[in-house]
């Protein structure tokens, strides 16, 4: 693969799923509803009115579903935990939802694929959110309560643990603007929602220790921010924007602050830092694409405003194709932490190429070929310069559900029949495949 630089025998190959966006099954053995399930079934929340009723199945094809990953041959597969499956209500314990977590990890095990568990990519067990869901502080100890139950049952033998995953989308998208789960509107509000969830992510590090992981670490969404000009106003939206999105969700747990002090103060009791930054083993980043800012128009209710410039190359979501933002966000990183950041796992990486089966069954995706091909040399520019990352899970394994999106927008390595269920490894699939085996040198 001479279009992707070697990136050494020890760097991790990987692919990346939710369990919302591919189990289905979401009233098998005892699961309880999740904030999800109430918001793609509430109309006009999704493109379609498309709900996870369904979605790839895999909650019932697990195995053939792991065993086109060993086809892969990825090192890794990072999943996540569905809260409702393992405490329908909030608490207690379903055991039939642990079970399946245990299948899956001896499945996993059984095929040489290192488990890479998520306890939480944004479903929320429904009756938690009836108390408050994480606008209440309580939220934090249900977490750390569902992060031991898991742990004990699991931590011997999955490899690494990823507490919550994109805080900052759940946050903003979630409950500052209400177009995701749980759809609350709470502005600059939900600051204190992404305050219990920093604080569930420390006390969950805490849970999972005492339960014999090694390895934990969470996994956040960054983006390199691109002001549109040089004008005062643009910069001071830019360095704004930053704050909000980047470094309060990161601040905390890797330098023990809060960086939007005085602009945002959640409520917050005195020991809350001391637990938000304990130690992680790594940072898992996920990152798609930078972000243009522009100073916020007349009576805007936001400070900054998110453009999209024209002439730049979009995938078929929305986004700009602009591998160099990869390099740049990470050596920014780099810059801004120094030996305070932990080695990093690109945790997602991907895009949204929605090409279907040719006449004769073949997914011919070559701009997704393209983008991870340039998104990994600009990785390995990032390494070059001194940044110390050590894996990269491609977002995603296959297509799925996508959140508000419905199944519009197709992310996957696998093509998935939402009708048939069929699965039909694209182009992409076979290209990484022949670049996982080109990196460590197999035949």
């Amino acid at each position: 693969m001479s279009d992707v630089p070697h990136f050494g025998g020890d760097f991790l190959w990987g692919v990346s799923t939710a369990s919302y966006q591919i189990e289905g099954a979401v009233d098998a053995d005892g699961r309880g509803p999740s904030i999800w399930d109430q918001f793609s079934h509430t109309p006009g929340r999704t493109l379609g009115g498309d709900t996870g009723d369904a979605a790839c199945e895999h909650y019932r094809r697990y195995g053939d579903d792991v065993a086109l990953m060993a086809d892969l041959g990825v090192d890794a597969y990072r999943f996540s935990i569905a809260w409702p499956r393992i405490q329908p209500d909030g608490s207690g314990v379903e055991s039939r939802g642990l079970d399946f977590y245990d299948r899956l990890v001896d499945t996993l095990l059984e095929h040489g694929i290192e488990p890479s568990a998520t306890l939480f990519h944004w479903d929320s067990p429904l009756a938690l959110e009836a108390a408050g869901g994480w606008e209440n502080r309580a939220i934090t100890d249900a977490f750390a309560n569902y992060a031991h139950v898991v742990g004990e049952r699991l931590a011997d033998r999955v490899t690494r643990w990823f507490t919550l995953n994109e805080t900052v989308i759940f946050t903003l998208l979630g409950h500052g603007i209400g177009v995701h789960a749980p759809g609350k509107e709470l502005g600059f509000d939900a600051m204190q929602v992404a305050w219990h969830q920093l604080l569930a992510h420390g006390k969950a590090v805490q849970a999972l220790r005492a339960a014999g992981a090694t390895l934990v670490g969470p996994a956040n969404n960054h983006t390199q921010v691109r002001p549109i000009d040089d004008s005062p106003e643009t910069l001071d939206a830019a360095a704004l924007f930053d704050l909000v999105y980047n470094r309060a969700f990161l601040d905390p747990i890797l330098t023990g602050t809060w960086p939007l002090a005085g602009i945002v103060d959640p409520v917050v009791e005195d020991a809350d830092l001391a637990i938000i930054s304990e130690p992680v083993d790594f940072l898992g980043i996920n990152s798609y694409n930078p972000q243009y800012i522009a100073a916020a128009p007349p009576g805007s209710a936001v400070p900054f405003d998110m453009v999209t410039p024209e002439g730049l190359e979009y995938n078929d979501f929305g986004w700009p194709i602009l591998p160099d933002g990869f390099t740049q966000m990470l050596v920014d990183l780099r810059e801004r932490y120094g030996d305070a950041l932990p080695p990093i796992l690109i945790t997602e990486n991907g895009g949204a190429f929605n090409e279907e089966p040719d006449a004769g069954g073949r997914v011919r995706d070559q701009r997704r070929i393209d983008y991870t091909a340039a998104h990994l040399a600009a990785l390995h520019e990032a390494m070059d310069a001194g940044v110390d990352v050590r894996g990269y899970f491609h977002w995603s394994f296959m297509d799925n559900f996508e959140w508000a999106e419905g199944y519009s927008q197709r992310f996957g390595l696998t093509y998935v029949d939402y009708d048939t269920q069929e699965r039909i490894p694209k182009d992409s699939f076979h290209w990484y495949r022949q670049l996982i085996a080109a990196q460590k040198g197999r035949r």
